[in-house]
């Protein structure tokens, strides 16, 4: 249902969220919002991580960024605090439980709380079938992808709780359109949306809103591998069904202008309903618990 969905508002699914920029980018100002706020970001010293990371610290908050190499946290960390924002970072290797003990305690330090995660880190270490993947290959990819931001949020919830924060688990829209070469990343993307309507059923009377982002194809180093194989489909003549990789790329900056003000403060509303553009603003609804929305952050219109 979903991709016939796609396929027959494909237009209008481009032009919104081209109008959606426009509308957060000029009409309101969002410098400041999130003072006084705190966020942690897994897997942000690059990409799709590193862009909402930046957004949320131009938007007021402190924002505790983190990756498995100490160098690209150095490096992230060094470039943000140049811009004037406030930053710290950590190594963690989401599935690694000393990591993730190690992000929390530096979380910790700003001011003793956590208002926002977003967990955005991910691995994809194989390309091929899914019957094809060997059991290491698999617990791999569902420890990091689907497993580590559970356990993550579990040990950040008691400094989250009286804070009536807000969850963002990240996930792709191969949830949606698979691509066969991803074979078990997919399964993993697609079983974020389950694990997000449950834990915002689950945390609604905490007052914690949890909620997805999937972003469509945004030019990143992790989205090479099928933005080669779609050039070479082209090239070949071989036609696709993949329209989200052969219709356009969105990039970083659609993501850092976009994806915090519209989906990190996304109001309660019914778990499962997907919202395609635009989500509401930061701020709408807060204290409502809830959630359980995927906002789709699509490339552009081809």
């Amino acid at each position: 249902m979903l991709p016939a969905v796609i396929w027959g508002h494909w237009g209008l699914f481009y032009t919104s969220a081209r109008h959606s920029v426009r509308m957060s980018s000029t009409r309101v100002d969002w410098k400041g919002m999130l003072a006084n706020r705190v966020a942690v970001v897994t897997g942000s010293t690059s990409g799709i991580g590193f862009s909402v990371a930046r957004r949320l610290a131009q938007d007021g908050a402190h924002v505790v960024i983190s990756s498995r190499k100490q160098q690209n946290v150095d490096r992230a960390v060094g470039e943000l605090r140049g811009e004037g924002l406030s930053v710290t970072g950590t190594v963690c290797h989401v599935e690694k439980t000393e990591d993730r003990e190690r992000l929390v305690a530096k979380a910790l330090e700003h001011c003793g709380a956590v208002d926002f995660l977003v967990c955005n880190a991910a691995v994809n270490p194989l390309v091929g079938s899914t019957l094809g993947t060997s059991e290491q290959i698999w617990d791999k990819i569902l420890s990091v992808n689907l497993k580590s931001p559970a356990l993550l949020l579990s040990q950040l919830l008691p400094y989250m709780e009286k804070r009536r924060g807000a969850v963002i688990l990240v996930s792709s829209i191969a949830a949606y359109i698979p691509k066969v070469e991803l074979g078990v990343y997919n399964i993993s993307k697609t079983a974020l949306l389950g694990l997000t309507r449950t834990l915002a059923l689950e945390l609604a009377p905490k007052d914690i809103r949890v909620n997805c982002l999937v972003p469509g194809m945004i030019k990143t180093d992790f989205s090479k591998v099928v933005r080669i194989g779609c050039m070479r489909m082209r090239l070949s003549g071989t036609p696709s069904v993949n329209i989200i990789s052969c219709r356009g790329l969105g990039s970083q900056r659609t993501v850092q202008e976009s994806c915090p003000s519209c989906a990190l403060q996304m109001p309660a509303t019914s778990p499962g309903r997907t919202l395609w553009w635009p989500a509401s603003p930061l701020g709408s609804e807060r204290g409502r618990g809830g959630g359980g929305c995927a906002a789709v952050v699509p490339g552009p219109g081809a």
